[in-house]
């Protein structure tokens, strides 16, 4: 089967108490439609934790409106630590998540008024479109963006969606390129630009000069959840003023506190293994066959960026629609590239979880 890269599925976070800054996202975001929750061991992570398997919880959760999802995790076995050292503009790995808006000027009011902890007011983007930043309790940065390819109104007050993609900090720009336009197809440069900018005024190293790169993908993403996880863009900075860079993940494990990665719903795995090795960025894990998640399974696999950055891939064998009925989609052996009908997709909402 053909590679097909269908959108991305979910922006995994390390957290410290999962039901918490999950209720804190659906009140702030609307991401409140819960496709699983499950609590396990993670046996096939022990490269990036410290070779011992640890325990954790996770949930996964979306907006109706579209984008893709947050997998909210939390180790149980150990703490989930955080950075000891503050995370500042350059450094490498998932920087911000990029949340989608159909009004930022509107959300920004909305979180201003809900108390969030809003970093700027809305600024322009080197292409003209509005954005701004700002912080969840973790202290992790979203950037709100002009959003398009809308799915549901669910009439949220907020107006947001779910990922619209990610800010990632990068030490080469050149090298990161033929990872995230090539594999992941964001083969479109928006702008590139280097400058100072002020909507990273209340940041560390905000006040630096960056290079910013806009990538999208030209062609419309298709799959079986195409239409619900929409169009997205990668927005690579790399630091032009400093050499102290660092990765936001170092002397830490995959899971703790902080993005831990950008999860692409995919299929044709084989092929991807096989262009990833050929590119130069082979699976460094990769779960074979059907991996089981309880309400949801698939198979699982991960990439590094060449900063170390953590890419995963998922392709989907099995979601709930509504587990109240036992109702559950199953994708293995579906036509490649072919969209679930509207109706399917809309049935999710039924797990909607209200605060």
């Amino acid at each position: 089967m053909t590679k097909i890269i269908c959108g991305i599925q979910q922006m995994g976070i390390g957290v410290p108490d999962v039901q918490s800054v999950w209720k804190w996202y659906r009140e702030h975001f609307g991401v409140d439609v819960r496709i699983f929750e499950e609590a396990a061991e993670a046996p096939l992570m022990t490269r990036y934790t410290g070779g011992v398997i640890h325990s954790r919880t996770a949930t996964l959760a979306l907006s109706m409106e579209s984008g893709g999802g947050f997998e909210i995790w939390q180790f149980t076995s150990r703490p989930t630590e955080k950075s000891t050292e503050p995370i500042i503009l350059g450094d490498f790995g998932l920087y911000a998540c990029r949340i989608k808006s159909r009004d930022v000027k509107a959300t920004h009011a909305f979180l201003t008024k809900k108390g969030a902890k809003v970093l700027s007011e809305p600024q322009q983007l080197p292409n003209g479109s509005f954005h701004f930043l700002v912080e969840d309790p973790n202290g992790n940065l979203f950037d709100i963006v002009e959003g398009s390819g809308w799915f549901m109104d669910t009439k949220f007050e907020g107006k947001t969606g779910g990922v619209a993609g990610s800010m990632i900090g990068v030490s080469s720009i050149e090298k990161a390129l033929p990872l995230y336009q090539t594999i992941l197809g964001y083969d479109k440069i928006v702008y590139d630009v280097t400058d100072t900018f002020d909507a990273f005024n209340q940041v560390p190293n905000g006040n630096h000069k960056v290079r910013r790169v806009l990538l999208q993908h030209s062609e419309d993403r298709k799959g079986p959840f195409a239409k619900l996880l929409g169009p997205t863009q990668i927005e690579l900075v790399q630091a032009v003023e400093r050499t102290d860079a660092k990765s936001i993940f170092k002397n830490r494990f995959w899971g703790d506190w902080g993005f831990i990665h950008l999860c692409f719903d995919v299929q044709g795995m084989d092929d991807l293994q096989q262009e990833c090795e050929k590119l130069g960025f082979p699976f460094t894990v990769d779960s074979g066959k059907t991996f089981d998640m309880g309400e949801a399974g698939g198979r699982f696999s991960y990439i590094e960026d060449p900063d170390g950055t953590w890419i995963e891939f998922v392709e989907t064998h099995k979601v709930p629609v509504m587990k109240k009925l036992g109702w559950y989609i199953h994708l293995k052996n579906k036509k490649p590239g072919a969209f679930l009908p509207n109706w399917m997709l809309k049935a999710m909402r039924f797990n909607r979880v209200k605060n």
